[in-house]
């Protein structure tokens, strides 16, 4: 089912970009934001926490992306469901994807949630990696959104949602472990992984796998998604949150973490996942591993976690449109297939925008 008038829900800097990335498309673009924008595409300004607005602003469309904080999106999906719409998220939050599954039983549109860089663009490499095997013992995925000239000893900047960074950090994590399928505690498991002679530390987080643990249950001893950051961050981000209790208020937290560690422009996306198995009957690994940088899009400079983010979204609207994808039901992303997704206009943005290390 080809479609082409897609609503944008929340114009930030990353949902801001996938809607130009959308006109660029030859898509038909409505933005939707709770404040009045400024945008080279058509815009309202709706409240979109009260489901009656939001039916009334998705009126005509076809499809509709969220681009708003994960809280927003269980409210978001059922307004789109009930008008019959395509959806599609950046969420990394597990009950709102476990709704948005339970609305998908009955849809008559595509669910894709987790469609942004993790979960989402690195769950589409890991299982393209996974299917150069014939058994694979071992997927592992890591991602940091980082600044490049890190200062201070949290050696971050909040250039992601601050919401999504909290939840992360807190919430309880899906792992397969030794062919189990368990929860563990985020923020542990800490690790050294080195890219291009960058030392970073990778502790584990909530949301990153997506739906990848009930598809490589039974087919995969372990598999685990953990984030990057640079040396040091991990133990300071469990005082803060531990130690003095700042897990009990979590949107305080954002608020101290966003106010000491601003945006910046200047940041980078590291990309690390590899799988392990057997090919040919001989035990090999396979790694992607990338740097992603700020790039120009549309006149503009465009930070690397934002266009990362944007092009992983619209390259799967894309696909759907192009009837590459499904167009009912939902949609995990270890089910998209890598070569078509980069070969997408959007997608392409994956070859040129990095800085490689080939395995």
């Amino acid at each position: 089912m080809s479609f082409n008038r897609i609503a944008v829900l929340g114009l930030g800097k990353v949902g801001h970009l996938a809607a130009e990335l959308l006109v660029q498309g030859g898509f038909t673009v409505t933005g939707i934001d709770a404040r009045p924008t400024t945008a080279p595409f058509a815009t309202k300004t709706v409240d979109l926490s009260d489901p009656a607005a939001l039916k009334a602003a998705l009126d005509g469309q076809e499809a509709v992306l969220s681009c708003l904080p994960y809280h927003l999106n269980i409210g978001v999906s059922t307004v789109a469901h009930g008008l019959g719409l395509h959806y599609f998220d950046l969420t990394e939050d597990v009950p709102t994807t476990k709704h948005i599954r339970e609305l998908s039983k009955t849809s008559k549109g595509l669910m894709a949630p987790q469609c942004g860089l993790a979960p989402g663009f690195v769950g589409i490499v890991a299982a393209d990696l996974a299917n150069q095997f014939e058994t694979v013992r071992s997927i592992k995925l890591r991602v940091g959104a980082l600044p490049q000239n890190p200062t201070g000893l949290l050696g971050y900047a909040f250039n992601w949602s601050p919401e999504g960074v909290v939840n992360e950090y807190l919430n309880d994590c899906e792992v397969i472990e030794e062919g189990v399928l368990k929860t563990v505690s985020a923020m542990e498991w800490t690790e050294a992984i080195f890219i291009d002679g960058m030392q970073l530390e990778a502790f584990t987080t909530s949301g990153g796998l997506g739906t990848m643990c009930e598809t490589y249950l039974g087919r995969i001893e372990n598999l685990d998604y953990k984030t990057m950051r640079y040396p040091g961050h991990v133990k300071l981000m469990n005082f803060f949150f531990h130690e003095l209790l700042m897990r009990e208020n979590r949107a305080e937290a954002g608020r101290i973490l966003t106010n000491a560690k601003p945006p910046v422009d200047e940041d980078v996306v590291y990309v690390h996942v590899a799988a392990e198995g057997k090919q040919n009957g001989q035990l090999r690994r396979k790694e992607f591993v990338r740097a992603y940088y700020p790039i120009e899009i549309g006149g503009k400079s465009r930070t690397a976690i934002a266009w990362t983010t944007s092009a992983s979204v619209v390259a799967v609207i894309e696909m759907v449109r192009a009837g590459a994808l499904p167009s009912q039901g939902f949609l995990k992303q270890e089910d998209i297939p890598l070569a078509p997704y980069l070969a997408t206009p959007t997608g392409s943005h994956y070859q040129t925008g990095h800085r490689a290390r080939h395995a």
